[in-house]
């Protein structure tokens, strides 16, 4: 048996998806979503994709890099994913090796990985110096089977729902709105959104980025909450963020924001909705339930300081 990692190469798309899927299937990625990520990453981020193959198969995928975003210097990702059917082979650790390899060299302290738990990666991290931080729960709602609230008979006054797509002459209201949201999220890893150009390139361009089933909330003509869609064109619909700004907060609008688009998505012949939250985002998680997602599975980020 030979187990090698190298860097993705485009021919590796179709292989890495089903390893990605197979291995965190509450997630939405795509042939596409991969090219691109890895075509527009940051120059800062140092983003690498690496490839795990067994005798000529691809087994095993990791994501590395530096979080330039952080405002706390030396933080970095370098989360492994290997197929279930291909596990204790020696993929993971080769990959967190060839990641951590990667990230040191560029000047990081304290790389973060996440372990779902259940599936022997929890065990994995703390065999590899990582010790626990925070979780997020991945929840699904199934569109076919469980009904989705009813739109409220009139909004209230001042409030009007739209889609991002009527912001595609000028997005920046959209920008500034998901850096106030971003900034504002729990993590262990903040990120702080102050390159325009940077998120119409990675966020706003990105190719899962479903403009028209995106719902944003305007008060008195000013964004004040939204719901970003990202959806595979198939059949599965991901909340990328959903948010309110501050001064609109504790009125519902995340609610409906949410309800909106999920109404729409199933319209368009979506079945599945994901979407993933910090374990103490009590708020975010209090509106998915009362949408009727189900948590599936419980994710944890660990994290070791290189000494």
């Amino acid at each position: 048996m030979t187990m090698t990692v190298r860097d993705f190469a485009a021919r590796d798309a179709e292989a890495v998806v089903a390893v990605r899927r197979a291995a965190l299937p509450f997630e939405v990625v795509t042939e596409a979503s991969l090219r691109f990520t890895v075509e527009h990453a940051h120059p800062a981020e140092r983003y690498r994709l690496l490839v795990a193959e067994r005798d000529g198969e691809v087994v095993g995928t990791a994501r590395c890099g530096l979080a330039f975003q952080s405002a706390e210097p030396g933080r970095a990702h370098t989360t492994p994913y290997v197929h279930p059917g291909h596990r204790r082979h020696g993929a993971g650790a080769l990959l967190l090796r060839t990641a951590e390899e990667h990230v040191r060299a560029h000047g990081a302290t304290a790389p973060y990985c996440w372990a779902l738990e259940g599936s022997g990666g929890v065990e994995f991290a703390g065999r590899h110096g990582y010790r626990p931080a925070r979780s997020a729960h991945f929840q699904r709602l199934d569109l076919l089977s469980r009904p989705l609230p009813e739109p409220p008979d009139a909004l209230p006054p001042g409030v009007r729902l739209h889609t991002a797509a009527e912001w595609r002459a000028d997005p920046r209201p959209l920008f500034e709105a998901d850096a106030e949201v971003t900034a504002d999220e729990p993590s262990d890893i903040g990120a702080e959104l102050d390159d325009y150009q940077d998120w119409l390139s990675r966020t706003w361009r990105h190719p899962l980025f479903d403009h028209e089933l995106s719902t944003v909330v305007t008060v008195d003509g000013r964004v004040a909450a939204f719901t970003a869609a990202r959806t595979d064109g198939l059949t599965r619909y991901l909340s990328g963020m959903t948010g309110t700004l501050r001064a609109h907060r504790g009125r519902g609008l995340a609610r409906l924001a949410k309800t909106d688009s999920l109404r729409r998505a199933r319209a368009a012949g979506y079945t599945e909705a994901f979407t993933s939250n910090d374990g103490a985002n009590e708020p975010m998680l209090a509106v998915n339930r009362r949408l009727g997602y189900e948590v599936r599975a419980t994710e944890v980020r660990h994290v070791r300081t290189f000494h």
